[in-house]
């Protein structure tokens, strides 16, 4: 009798440890029904983790019956407890003697349940503090089958029970203290126990979601979704971090986000008894990532349009930038219009202020579709000159210079468009489209601000372009007008040119140079030939050469040296930088010019002008050129049956440094002989070294016999690698010198008679050029100027006359004063011989020489336009 108690109590696993079966089947939480009380308790149930053990104590005192469960606690196996004290076994000595007489009353018969400390065995114990246990001790009598009195010993580990009591009061501040949704999921996806966290969004109590699945919370797709995922979690053990799940809250159609964290979870003995469920609503940080997310998108596409619009000064390629930033990565489709008006130039076009003026599409790109943005009316198509309806949304964008929402058509592509007016400097220049096809993403508010942003942009750099494409073909005007019309002509020159802004070198838009050339006809059939190029470029180097070349032409007709000439030229280089310059220059002459450019300048107004400059002179007669270089590249000369060589003439220093004078290089150009004069845009890129350039230039005059027009077309074909984006200038003489019989040249002595002589030597050379209409005018004016040789003059006097174009006639002496005109009183008997040179003569003057002066004067030749004023009247004109 006595062993059934005790063994009524206890069963045993397979691991050898005792088992109620008392609680078999609630492990699950169901209710005990029917022969269910009497199944085995599957492994994780309460016992293992409560350690409860029994023994018995026969009517000797002595223990006749020890447990597994007992060898377990007490680390003693039954062969050592079976009839042994355990009074004397487990107790310290100081308290065997009250155990023995608490034993005394439990063999008498009395029950007793109480605390008891007990001493571990060493093996059991970590270290000294761990050896002495607490057992809490129920002690029942009972009788052997002799009827003597025994005990039956029902002990439970007092350490473990309070530790158990310590974990289930954590667990249960952390599960029902826990802000996040905590949920303890059993093996059949069901929930077993949900915190108030979790209870407070789904609604209810935490007892209302016992026993429910997560298709109770979820829509259908996304619980299969997550029921699989449970699934794997409890077969594999592997724990889910940040799993994301969508659903809804009950009661709202507002869409939820949460994240979920999934573990399994195990009994003491190891076996998995469900899922742990923690989750926390990130809605508000999904949108949060959201609104992050575009924000960085958005603040890309600005970077981007940065970056990439505004790289040119065209218009088109400017629109078209902005559209290769905002599609596809902000639209799907996209268009460009801008005011025609505006395009061609006007500043107020009709129709700007209520949006209905004409507007060209400059610019389309779609990733969805060829066809254009149809908004209303018709399809528009690329480079289309339209207008938009007065009442449509996109002209009262353009009106009110705000943007405007236009929905998509119904069947149509297109979910929605931003009508964006495109606003620089506070004027509207075009309006910009940006449109969403169905299934994007509609527009928002943030998308309507970058787009109104991106279209500023772009305005701006458009508004820049079309600012400079007119201050460019300002300038162009400006730098062609300045320019030769046409091929000039020259006495003793065949004379061809071109020139090349340039955009046109380069095939790109660029500004306009500082590049002119020029032929300027000069007394005694002589011509001036220059080219020039002023460094830098716009609309100010453009202006600097015109300058320069007034200033060239205006020194030309003085007739001084070429070295005189640039000298000239770099004071007043160095004087259009400082305030005032260019005016000071011209209104003041040469030497206020020079003044302006030595005063001191304001560093805020000063700029610096450098240029450089050819300059020949050739003289039909002679057929001699003399040349002055101030920092250009050599000309080049090409004889006939001879290669082209670069003419040896200093370089000199540019113009507008100052301070080192110019040398003078007189070369004879043989007839037939073809010079070539240009500027550096024809020989030097930033591909090819000017070395290479010039060879290539040299190499390309082969036949200078060959027509002037073909020649420049031949270097200019053959130079096309080899010239990049700045201007072109090229100017090409053929040498063709006044012929002898077109020459006549006398040397009269210092005496009276020489004016008669004069006369006659002019008469019979005209005569004998069959020029007799001119025989009186000239008898006329070339005694006048003999006479003024002889009265104010120095040394032997000579006499030239040249046939050409026009006649000249030039009257020579060593004489330095130069002759003055004025205008006599009626009562004078002299003083009016100049008078009566200019009224007869198309043109008259001076000009130093090396050893004197030389008075000139020309005459048209009969059958000219011009015709011949009568000598008679024009003496009588005198008085």
């Amino acid at each position: 009798m006595s062993e059934i108690p005790a063994k009524a109590t206890e069963s045993e696993d397979s691991s050898g440890g005792p088992r109620d079966e008392a609680a078999d089947g609630l492990v699950s939480g169901d209710a005990p029904s029917g022969d269910a009380m009497w199944q085995t308790a599957p492994p994780g149930s309460m016992y293992d983790y409560i350690k409860v053990a029994s023994f018995s104590i026969g009517p000797d005192g002595l223990v006749d019956q020890w447990s597994l469960r007992a060898e377990q606690i007490f680390g003693i196996p039954a062969e050592r407890a079976v009839g042994a004290d355990p009074i004397e076994a487990f107790l310290e000595p100081v308290r065997r003697e009250r155990g023995q007489r608490k034993m005394a009353e439990i063999l008498d018969g009395r029950e007793w349940t109480g605390v008891v400390p007990f001493r571990l065995p060493a093996h059991l114990a970590g270290d000294e503090r761990d050896r002495e246990g607490i057992a809490e001790v129920y002690v029942m009598p009972t009788r052997t089958e002799a009827g003597e009195k025994a005990a039956v010993c029902i002990v439970v580990d007092v350490r473990t029970l309070r530790r158990i009591e310590t974990d289930l009061a954590a667990s249960q501040a952390i599960f029902g203290q826990s802000p996040f949704g905590f949920v303890l999921i059993d093996r059949d996806l069901r929930v077993r126990r949900a915190n108030e966290r979790f209870a407070s969004l789904f609604g209810g109590t935490p007892d209302d979601h016992r026993g429910k699945g997560v298709h109770d919370y979820l829509p259908r797709g996304e619980a299969e979704r997550v029921a699989a995922t449970l699934r794997r979690v409890l077969e594999t053990g592997e724990s889910i971090t940040d799993m994301h799940v969508t659903g809804f809250l009950p009661g709202s159609d507002e869409r939820r986000h949460w994240s979920v964290n999934l573990y399994r979870v195990h009994s003491g003995s190891g076996r998995p008894i469900g899922i742990a469920w923690l989750g926390i609503d990130i809605t508000a940080r999904r949108a949060a990532a959201r609104e992050a997310a575009a924000a960085r998108r958005n603040l890309a596409l600005l970077n981007e349009a940065g970056a990439r619009i505004g790289n040119s000064l065209d218009l088109e390629t400017t629109a078209r930038e902005l559209l290769d930033v905002v599609v596809p990565g902000f639209c799907d489709l996209a268009t460009v219009d801008l005011y025609q008006g505006l395009l061609a130039g006007d500043e107020t076009p009709p129709g700007l202020a209520d949006g209905s003026a004409e507007v060209r599409r400059v610019a389309f790109a779609s990733a969805v579709s060829d066809g254009p943005i149809s908004g209303t009316g018709d399809p528009v198509k690329l480079g289309a000159v339209h207008h938009f309806p007065f009442n449509s949304p996109c002209a009262d964008a353009l009106r009110t210079a705000r943007p405007q929402t236009v929905p998509g058509e119904d069947g149509g592509l297109v979910q929605s468009t931003l009508a964006v007016p495109m606003v620089a400097h506070d004027t509207v220049v075009g309006l910009a489209q940006f449109a969403r096809t169905k299934g994007s993403e509609p527009f928002g508010d943030r998308d309507r601000d970058l787009a109104v942003e991106l279209a500023a942009r772009a305005a701006v750099c458009i508004d820049n372009a079309r600012l400079y494409r007119r201050e460019h073909e300002r300038a162009l005007i400006l730098q062609r007008s300045l320019l030769p019309p046409g091929d000039p002509e020259a006495s003793g020159l065949d004379i061809a040119c071109r020139y090349l802004p340039g955009n046109a070198a380069s095939g790109r838009t660029g500004e306009v140079g500082g590049d002119w050339f020029d032929v300027i006809e000069l007394p005694g059939h002589r011509t001036a030939l220059v080219v020039g190029d002023v460094m830098g470029r716009g609309l100010r180097a453009a202006v600097a050469m015109g300058e320069l070349r007034t200033a060239v032409r205006t020194l030309a007709q003085l007739d001084l040296e070429p070295a005189e000439v640039l000298s000239q030229l770099d004071e007043i280089a160095r004087g259009l930088g400082a305030p005032g310059g260019p005016s000071q220059a011209f209104a003041g002459g040469v030497q206020q010019a020079t003044r302006a450019a030595r005063r001191p300048r304001e560093a805020d107004l000063s700029e610096v002008y450098l240029a450089t400059c050819v300059y020949a002179v050739y003289d039909s007669v002679t057929r001699r050129c003399t040349f002055a270089n101030a920092g250009h590249l050599p000309p080049v000369l090409v004889e006939p049956g001879e290669n082209a060589l670069m003419l040896d003439v200093p370089p000199g220093m540019p113009l507008g440094v100052g301070g080192e004078p110019f040398e003078e290089v007189e070369v004879e150009l043989p007839e037939g002989a073809l010079l070539a004069l240009y500027t550096d845009g024809l020989v030097e890129s930033r591909d090819h070294p000017l070395d290479e350039g010039l060879q290539a230039f040299v190499g390309a005059l082969t036949d200078p016999s060959a027509p002037l027009e073909d020649v420049c077309d031949h270097v200019l074909n053959t130079l096309d690698t080899h010239h990049g984006e700045d201007d072109i200038a090229l100017l090409m003489a053929r040498v063709q010198g006044l012929p002898a019989d077109s020459v006549g040249d006398w040397t009269l002595p210092r005496e009276p008679r020489s004016v008669g002589r004069a006369r006659e030597y002019a008469r019979a050379q005209l005569l004998a050029w069959d020029m007799e209409p001119l025989v009186d005018t000239t008898e006329l004016l070339v005694s006048e100027l003999v006479t003024n040789a002889l009265r104010y003059g120095e040394g032997e006097i000579r006499l030239r006359l040249l046939l050409d174009r026009t006649l000249v006639c030039e009257v020579w002496d060593s004489g330095l004063v130069q002759p003055r005109r004025r205008r006599a009183r009626d009562t004078d008997e002299g003083g009016r011989g100049l008078q009566l040179v200019g009224l007869l003569s198309a043109a008259w003057g001076s000009r130093r020489t090396p050893r004197g002066k030389t008075v000139w004067f020309e005459l048209p030749l009969p059958g000219a336009d011009t015709g011949l004023t009568d000598p008679a009247e024009a003496l009588l004109s005198l008085f």
